[in-house]
């Protein structure tokens, strides 16, 4: 009888984890950590197990939101809409303000910046159990179109066993080194403008090496522009109009073909 008691205390006693990663095929990383609790509006959709929410909310910012409820923000700038959230997880990229805020909410539990000091870039590795965080360094233009090296950041979340990369403001196709730590993405969100960030054939180039099954289009200022893009894409790439802000995505849903899911970007809105 007092063994059993012990038996209980012990179990008892034992800390709780948060929901592990299904483990991705992007790199060979750890795939278990502790986690935290973390509370979940209550307007937010619920995601199905094995799926992950992406929102589209306005130039490069989107909310990828997890089955276990983490929602993470990249390129946050301090708003997202008019629903009130403080989001588990933001990354950002200081290219310009559109892009980050210097003043995050400090009740976010990880902000998350591009950038380190002048020229030195920064690495990131956050392992929430559910979700991994991970960035690459890469290059932007700094002021009076110098180069500030290590400046900007392609962060990649893995969770649900996909791989989701947002290419930030990139100003340069990736290098060998840089393609080999992205590892394969599932997901990508590109920025086509065609100028500001990089040249469509540029782009379009780094998309075709990319070989995801899935590209977003995003910082993208006129439907001219978008259809350029798509244009100069359409010989390899399927295109599909989702006609809303909203995809949710799983590993056994990917398309047999690499296609462009173009979303309208919409702000996170309170319901009325």
């Amino acid at each position: 009888m007092l063994i059993r008691l012990c038996l209980v205390l012990a179990m008892l006693a034992a800390p709780v984890t948060a929901q592990q990663r299904q483990p991705s095929h992007c790199i060979a990383l750890a795939n278990s950590a502790p986690g935290l609790e973390y509370l979940v509006p209550a307007s937010l959709p619920e995601v199905a197990r094995d799926t992950v929410l992406l929102h589209y909310i306005a130039h490069a910012s989107f909310l990828i939101r997890s089955h276990g409820g983490l929602n993470m923000v990249t390129d946050f700038t301090g708003f997202t809409g008019s629903l009130p959230l403080i989001p588990d997880v933001v990354t950002m990229n200081h290219a310009h303000d559109t892009h980050w805020t210097a003043s995050p909410d400090p009740a976010i539990p990880h902000a998350l910046p591009g950038w380190g000091p002048f020229g030195e870039g920064i690495d990131h590795r956050l392992d929430l159990g559910e979700v991994l965080v991970r960035n690459v360094s890469t290059d932007i233009r700094s002021q009076f179109s110098g180069i500030e090296e290590k400046g900007n950041s392609i962060f990649v979340f893995e969770l649900a066993g996909l791989c989701i990369g947002h290419l930030g403001h990139l100003h340069h196709e990736p290098d060998a080194s840089q393609y080999a730590a992205l590892g394969r993405l599932d997901v990508v969100m590109a920025p086509v403008d065609g100028g500001y960030t990089l040249d469509l054939p540029t782009m379009t180039r780094v998309l075709k090496r990319l070989k995801s099954s899935v590209v977003i289009p995003m910082h993208w200022f006129s439907r001219y522009a978008l259809q350029d893009f798509l244009t100069g894409m359409a010989d390899d790439f399927a295109v599909v109009e989702v006609g809303g802000p909203a995809l949710e995505i799983s590993l056994d849903r990917l398309p047999s073909r690499p296609t462009i899911m173009v979303l309208e970007p919409a702000w996170l809105s309170a319901p009325q």
